[in-house]
Protein backbone atom coordinates (compact mmCIF):
# COMPACT_ATOMS: atom_id res chain seq x y z
CA UNK A 1 0.00 0.00 0.00
CA UNK A 2 1.36 3.41 -0.95
CA UNK A 3 1.36 5.87 1.95
CA UNK A 4 1.94 8.85 -0.35
CA UNK A 5 -1.27 10.87 -0.62
CA UNK A 6 -2.05 12.95 -3.67
CA UNK A 7 -3.41 16.45 -3.15
CA UNK A 8 -5.23 18.63 -5.65
CA UNK A 9 -3.68 21.91 -6.64
CA UNK A 10 -5.60 25.15 -6.16
CA UNK A 11 -6.01 25.38 -9.95
CA UNK A 12 -7.45 21.84 -10.07
CA UNK A 13 -9.94 22.71 -7.31
CA UNK A 14 -11.00 25.85 -9.20
CA UNK A 15 -11.42 23.70 -12.31
CA UNK A 16 -13.50 21.15 -10.40
CA UNK A 17 -15.79 23.84 -8.97
CA UNK A 18 -16.25 25.52 -12.35
CA UNK A 19 -16.95 22.16 -14.00
CA UNK A 20 -19.71 21.38 -11.50
CA UNK A 21 -21.31 24.78 -12.08
CA UNK A 22 -21.02 24.35 -15.85
CA UNK A 23 -22.70 20.94 -15.75
CA UNK A 24 -25.54 22.11 -13.51
CA UNK A 25 -26.00 25.49 -15.27
CA UNK A 26 -27.36 27.04 -12.05
CA UNK A 27 -25.89 25.45 -9.01
CA UNK A 28 -26.51 25.59 -5.28
CA UNK A 29 -23.53 25.54 -2.91
CA UNK A 30 -24.43 22.12 -1.45
CA UNK A 31 -24.20 20.50 -4.88
CA UNK A 32 -20.77 22.09 -5.44
CA UNK A 33 -19.62 21.02 -1.98
CA UNK A 34 -20.41 17.35 -2.58
CA UNK A 35 -19.39 17.09 -6.23
CA UNK A 36 -16.12 19.00 -5.82
CA UNK A 37 -15.38 17.10 -2.58
CA UNK A 38 -14.65 20.12 -0.38
CA UNK A 39 -15.34 21.11 3.20
CA UNK A 40 -17.72 24.01 3.78
CA UNK A 41 -14.89 26.35 4.87
CA UNK A 42 -12.74 25.57 1.86
CA UNK A 43 -15.70 25.86 -0.51
CA UNK A 44 -16.57 29.29 0.89
CA UNK A 45 -13.00 30.48 0.40
CA UNK A 46 -12.77 29.20 -3.18
CA UNK A 47 -16.20 30.56 -4.14
CA UNK A 48 -15.17 33.99 -2.82
CA UNK A 49 -11.95 33.82 -4.89
CA UNK A 50 -13.93 32.90 -8.01
CA UNK A 51 -16.45 35.69 -7.37
CA UNK A 52 -13.67 38.26 -6.86
CA UNK A 53 -12.10 37.23 -10.16
CA UNK A 54 -15.45 37.43 -12.00
CA UNK A 55 -15.36 33.75 -12.95
CA UNK A 56 -18.74 33.02 -11.36
CA UNK A 57 -21.82 35.03 -10.46
CA UNK A 58 -23.93 34.60 -7.33
CA UNK A 59 -27.68 35.14 -7.59
CA UNK A 60 -29.91 35.27 -4.52
CA UNK A 61 -33.43 33.91 -4.96
CA UNK A 62 -35.39 34.05 -1.73
CA UNK A 63 -33.66 31.82 0.81
CA UNK A 64 -31.40 30.22 -1.80
CA UNK A 65 -28.18 31.20 -3.53
CA UNK A 66 -27.26 29.97 -6.99
CA UNK A 67 -23.96 30.18 -8.83
CA UNK A 68 -23.54 30.62 -12.56
CA UNK A 69 -20.47 30.70 -14.78
CA UNK A 70 -19.62 34.05 -16.30
CA UNK A 71 -18.18 34.32 -19.81
CA UNK A 72 -14.81 34.86 -18.16
CA UNK A 73 -15.36 31.67 -16.13
CA UNK A 74 -16.15 29.69 -19.28
CA UNK A 75 -12.98 30.99 -20.91
CA UNK A 76 -10.92 30.09 -17.84
CA UNK A 77 -12.39 26.59 -17.74
CA UNK A 78 -11.75 26.04 -21.46
CA UNK A 79 -8.12 27.17 -21.13
CA UNK A 80 -7.64 25.15 -17.94
CA UNK A 81 -8.87 21.97 -19.61
CA UNK A 82 -6.63 22.67 -22.59
CA UNK A 83 -3.61 23.10 -20.31
CA UNK A 84 -4.57 19.98 -18.34
CA UNK A 85 -4.53 17.93 -21.57
CA UNK A 86 -1.18 19.48 -22.53
CA UNK A 87 0.36 18.66 -19.14
CA UNK A 88 -1.02 15.12 -19.24
CA UNK A 89 0.67 14.55 -22.61
CA UNK A 90 3.98 15.14 -20.81
CA UNK A 91 3.07 12.94 -17.84
CA UNK A 92 2.30 15.85 -15.49
CA UNK A 93 -0.83 15.83 -13.37
CA UNK A 94 -2.28 18.99 -11.89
Amino acid sequence: MNSKQSYRSKAKIYGDILSVIEEEVKCRPTKILYRANLSHDRLTKYLNDLLENDLIEKVENGDYSYYYLTDRGRSFLWEFRRFERFAKAFGITL
